[in-house]
């Protein structure tokens, strides 16, 4: 299969390769589509198996920023970039000025910030190879690590859905999150405050137990979270947990949470909806973090302070949007999936329209 005939490939205006010998980068930058804006997606650095696990993924990745972006009502389109590589053992500075060389290269099409594997320290250095980075600190603008902002969402779309869905508030609901890394760590803590029961798992067993002992949580094995009594399945890690083979597993009347790509496929979903499950879009409920890069895209671009106002009216407007989808999805009887692509299909297709005729 070419790279035109994959089904994640989806009309991407642009797809580029770098590496850099001196360094070891080896990145792939995908700009799905600037209809709404210049692309805007974090960086993900992984040890995938191969340059082709790598690739399907910055496509899928890519694709859902110009979904979360359409339906969080951002100036952005979508864009993501992996880097191919162990974060705990390969990353070096030099290694990120080269990223932030191939960032500049693409001509400022494409935003980047943080995501699984990179931080705000890691992007610092690509800064000083490029502007296009968002998500530091240290300047009026900056806007600092997206994570607890994309938490704070997760955590409002978790309370819409339980209180939908359970007809309760979040005291003693039992959620159980997979994967406890920057995102999954503060949603924790947050739900925690809010008197949920956790179950958690982790592969990285250090941030497990500071999590647990943080917030009192049961931990089992990264192969049993599926199988836990709960009222929330939370995943918060990598893609495709929901799948035809795990979710018979899940106990959960909910399933709701911050990992991009949730769904293993569109059976997947249509299956979700048939055994009767609220499922909350992921790209529509873990919009927090881009918001949040956002309001710095838009005062670098201003010469502007940082507005943490205009963040917050935002995720506001986001859990509103969430709730549409719910309530749309409902009145269709189909599955929120479904949905939510239609609503942001249109809306990046309308801005297209609007720049075409401009």
């Amino acid at each position: 299969m070419t790279l035109f005939d994959s089904p994640s490939f989806e009309g991407h205006e642009g797809v580029h390769a770098f590496s850099d010998e001196k360094t070891g980068l080896k990145c792939i930058v995908a700009v799905h589509s600037t209809a709404r804006g210049p692309a805007a997606g974090g960086c993900r650095m992984w040890p995938y198996a191969s340059a082709e696990d790598a690739l399907e993924d910055a496509l899928k990745l890519s694709r859902a920023m110009s979904y979360k972006n359409a339906m969080a009502d951002l100036d952005l389109g979508g864009g993501k970039s992996v880097i191919i590589g162990d974060s705990r053992t390969q990353k070096t500075p030099a290694l990120f000025e080269a990223f932030g060389r191939a960032v500049e290269a693409v001509g400022g099409r494409y935003w980047t910030a943080e995501d699984v594997g990179v931080s705000p320290a890691d992007l610092a250095h690509a800064r000083t190879q490029t502007r296009y980075v968002a998500g530091l600190d240290g300047h009026p603008a900056a806007s600092g690590d997206p994570s607890p902002v994309t938490a704070e969402g997760v955590f409002r779309g978790v309370r819409l859905c339980v209180e939908r869905g359970l007809k309760r508030d979040l005291d003693g609901v039992r959620v159980a999150i997979q994967g406890v890394g920057h995102v999954g760590g503060y949603l924790a803590q947050k739900l925690h405050a809010a008197g949920a029961k956790l179950i958690l798992t982790d592969v990285n067993t250090e941030a497990l137990r500071r999590v647990a002992d943080e917030t009192g949580a049961q931990v089992v094995a990264p192969g049993m979270i599926f199988d836990v009594d709960c009222d929330v399945f939370a995943p918060c890690a990598m893609g495709g947990a929901i799948s035809l083979d795990t979710l018979p597993r899940i106990r959960a009347r909910i399933i709701a949470g911050a990992a991009n790509n949730q769904l293993a496929d569109a059976d997947t979903g249509r299956e979700v909806f048939r055994r009767g499950l609220l499922y909350a879009p992921d790209y529509v409920i873990n919009g927090g973090g881009i918001i949040n890069v956002a309001g710095e895209i838009r005062a670098l671009d201003a010469d502007a302070a940082f507005d943490p106002d205009w963040v917050d009216a935002k995720l506001d407007r986001l859990a509103l949007t969430l709730e549409e989808v719910l309530d749309q999805a409902l009145r269709e009887r189909r599955p929120t999936n479904e949905v939510a692509n239609e609503i942001a299909r249109a809306r990046i297709k309308g801005a297209a329209a609007e720049r075409a005729a401009a």
